[in-house]
């Protein structure tokens, strides 16, 4: 089971369109050494298709979000449930839906709605070590390349847009491809992680956290 991601893979057959195999391979460089985060994968139609919006989950646990990248379809709902015996404040300023859920306890949760297909940052007002992406696409169409950059779809004959997409990436990497009734393998598509800075993001006031929240003893 996949824990760096949602593997969603929401693979939708409309009647009885029959689906072919699409393989591909994703290429990262540029990534530091010994670091592994999740590469999403997803494959939207270019002759119309629809997502179908779900309902999905991301916990905060042990001072973290679980999973730390989720990736849903446009228009699903996100829950976000408190399961740490502390309170949590999780907010995201990113737009064009920057939203701020307020403290709540142990067992309590809160519902976002993401109508934007874009990358949302998910932090805690509290705990500055709290982050995670939520990656909002225009498909259900959505998979987590493996380990080697492995991915695969089953899809309805039709044209689609392949795009690859990892947090620490400059850019998107896409290829469009047209399925029929065989499988096929789509060329390979390369992220640049070259350029990633890692730095510390400010709270939900545009501030810097107070140094006591980056010690664990008090925190």
């Amino acid at each position: 089971m996949k824990t760096a991601a949602a593997l969603i893979a929401l693979i939708l057959i409309c009647g009885s369109a029959q689906a072919a195999s699409v393989t591909g391979r994703v290429r990262l460089t540029g990534r530091t050494p010994g670091v592994v985060v999740p590469v999403i994968v997803y494959a939207e139609s270019l002759d119309g298709g629809r997502a179908q919006p779900g309902q999905f989950k991301l916990t905060q646990k042990n001072k973290a979000f679980l999973p730390r990248v989720l990736a849903v379809p446009v228009g699903s709902t996100v829950n976000f449930p408190n399961e740490d015996p502390i309170f949590h404040n999780v907010f995201s300023l990113s737009r064009p839906n920057p939203f701020d859920l307020g403290l709540y306890r142990d067992g309590d949760s809160k519902n976002v709605t993401f109508k934007a297909a874009t990358a949302y940052r998910v932090f805690c007002n509290i705990h500055p070590q709290m982050t995670a992406t939520i990656l909002v696409v225009p498909t259900s169409y959505i998979t987590e390349a493996d380990n080697a950059g492995n991915y695969r779809f089953d899809l309805p004959a039709g044209r689609y847009r392949i795009t690859a997409w990892a947090e620490r990436a400059s850019q998107l990497a896409i290829a469009d491809v047209t399925v029929g009734t065989n499988a096929q393998t789509v060329s390979e598509l390369e992220l640049d992680e070259s350029q990633f800075r890692d730095t510390r993001h400010k709270d939900k006031f545009g501030k810097d956290y107070p140094k006591e929240a980056y010690d664990p003893k008090k925190n």
